[in-house]
């Protein structure tokens, strides 16, 4: 506990916020988020994971963690953000939008004054302005029949389950089955045929605080439209008519984005919405969402934006996170949007049928120089679940639809390797891509082949030299030394760079090393 003149020091500060809120009526009121320094029951350094419970974190949780997560148990992240402290700063007036766990922080509704006055909490680490966002719909394409080819089970969904070898994968009984997949995205017309409700294990919609995920009173009329379409081109089912790339998975739908033209951005939903899906066990994240506008490109470094921070650190607990790139290819931006600068996300760009990458698709690199995006898939036409009638369909186009598809295939690829780490799947999806040899700034390391992932074999670089289950600086040069039967290699080791900038090597770091090597 801390001491009694802390106490009273906070509840002075709180009296007078609360005053100084009483006279901001006509204050605007915005949301920030409040950043704590501590959980109140302990700093990091003092953490011990068997002194205290998680109730919120389910046991497939705990499952996916011990067996794909660099990070195992429970962590100081898991425990809940202080009541104490989230009580003492609420004046009237002051509205929660949502919590983090994570970043042990609170994003609420208040006027500027206020903001002013609590950062001066000693309890308050910092706090940082949310900023308004102009939406960016997606482009959308209206369904020609004339441009699809269909089948009798897939409908008009072949051609993009086909171009990255889904189809193959799905002959092969590969279906997502038992693979949990977080959606994050505007809402969900559930009620469409595509939707099974025996295959929606949960669902919360964290801008109204209810359960209630497809339209609902307060909702524009396009609400659930955009995450419709995602969902149903990740895991939809109507046989005949749709099949999504892992129309067998269980779906965790999240909605997250208010769908109006000039808003407040949701970036704390987002992170919100990771922290529940992962604790209730989900083991993919799909977000056809982005954030640039209060960003600048220096920021795009993947330590900065909020989400970006949050993609990391469910990706270091086991559930691997796939997000787009961003349709800002023939803008003035170009350039990829957060949380697609995330080191271990694989960011999705767009093709069309013929693997040409369309002009709005966004480019990287990063700025500190990695190659993005990750990964292609169809994102031209294609075709989804419509919200007209519970069995509508139509197509559509964006980085927003490529990436579900992308999603989907981390599902197959799971379910044919369920040991298989985030990091593992990334590599094998990057590494046979069809510009995996050459990657660039617009096509990435190219268009996915999901059953060539699945087959992908990481041979002597899977094996761990050093036996600490991460592949470090002396396993890369003793595999070196073994590629190249050149004993002396070893003295090269003090300058091995992490090309991926993630404290350890993996397989692309070891292929650009290999590169530099035979260059000598």
């Amino acid at each position: 506990m801390r001491d009694s003149q802390r106490y009273i020091t906070f509840l002075i500060i709180t009296l007078l916020c609360g005053l100084h809120a009483y006279g901001q009526e006509n204050e605007e009121y915005l949301p920030y988020w409040v950043f704590f320094n501590d959980k109140e029951v302990t700093d990091q350094s003092g953490f011990n994971p068997t002194d205290y419970n998680f109730p919120h974190l389910s046991q497939r949780a705990l499952d996916r963690r011990a067996l794909r997560g660099t990070i195992t148990g429970p962590t100081y992240q898991d425990l809940p953000v202080s009541r104490t402290y989230i009580d003492e700063i609420l004046a009237t007036g002051i509205k929660v939008r949502a919590v983090s766990r994570w970043l042990n922080a609170v994003s609420i509704m208040a006027p500027p004054g206020y903001i002013q006055q609590i950062a001066g909490n000693p309890m308050v680490q910092k706090t940082k302005r949310i900023h308004k966002v102009t939406k960016r719909t997606i482009k959308r394409i209206t369904r020609d029949d004339e441009f699809y080819v269909t089948d009798a089970g897939y409908g008009a969904s072949l051609a993009q389950n086909q171009q990255i070898n889904a189809v193959a994968a799905h002959e092969q009984g590969y279906t997502g089955s038992d693979v949990w997949l977080l959606m994050l995205d505007t809402g969900y017309f559930t009620d469409h045929l595509a939707f099974q409700q025996e295959r929606i294990v949960a669902e919360y919609d964290f801008i109204q605080g209810d359960s209630i995920t497809s339209n609902q009173e307060g909702d524009a009329d396009d609400q659930h439209n955009h995450g419709t379409y995602t969902a149903s081109a990740a895991g939809g089912y109507i046989d005949g008519e749709l099949r999504g790339t892992a129309y067998g998975c269980k779906y965790l739908l999240a909605k997250t984005e208010m769908q109006h033209e000039e808003i407040e951005a949701e970036e704390d939903f987002y992170v919100a919405a990771l922290e529940w899906g992962e604790a209730l066990g989900a083991d993919i994240a799909s977000s056809s969402l982005g954030y640039l506008d209060w960003y600048t490109y220096a920021d795009l470094d993947g330590e900065t934006a909020i989400t970006t921070r949050g993609v990391d650190h469910a990706v270091s607990l086991g559930m691997i996170c796939v997000t787009a790139a961003g349709n800002e290819g023939n803008t003035s931006w170009n350039y990829i949007i957060a949380p697609a600068d995330a080191h271990s996300v694989i960011s999705v760009g767009a093709v069309d049928l013929n693997n040409v990458v369309p002009s709005f698709s966004s480019h990287g690199p990063t700025a500190d120089g990695r190659i993005k995006p990750e990964v292609l898939a169809r994102g031209v036409g294609t075709f989804c679940a419509g919200t007209d009638s519970t069995n509508a369909f139509r197509s559509a186009s964006g980085t927003s639809l490529a990436t579900p598809l992308v999603a989907g295939a981390c599902a197959l690829i799971l379910e044919a390797h369920p040991n298989w780490t985030p990091m593992m799947v990334r590599e094998a999806l990057m590494l046979t891509a069809d510009r995996s040899t050459s990657p660039d700034n617009t096509r990435g390391f190219g268009l996915i082949d999901v059953m060539a992932a699945i087959n992908y074999d990481f041979g002597i670089i899977q094996g761990d030299v050093s036996e600490d289950n991460v592949l470090n600086i002396s396993d890369a040069v003793l595999m070196l030394e073994w590629v190249l039967s050149d004993t002396e290699i070893s003295e090269l080791q003090f300058e091995v760079a992490d090309i991926n900038n993630d404290d350890h090597l993996d397989i692309l770091d070891i292929v650009v090393l290999v590169e530099w090597i035979l260059t000598l």
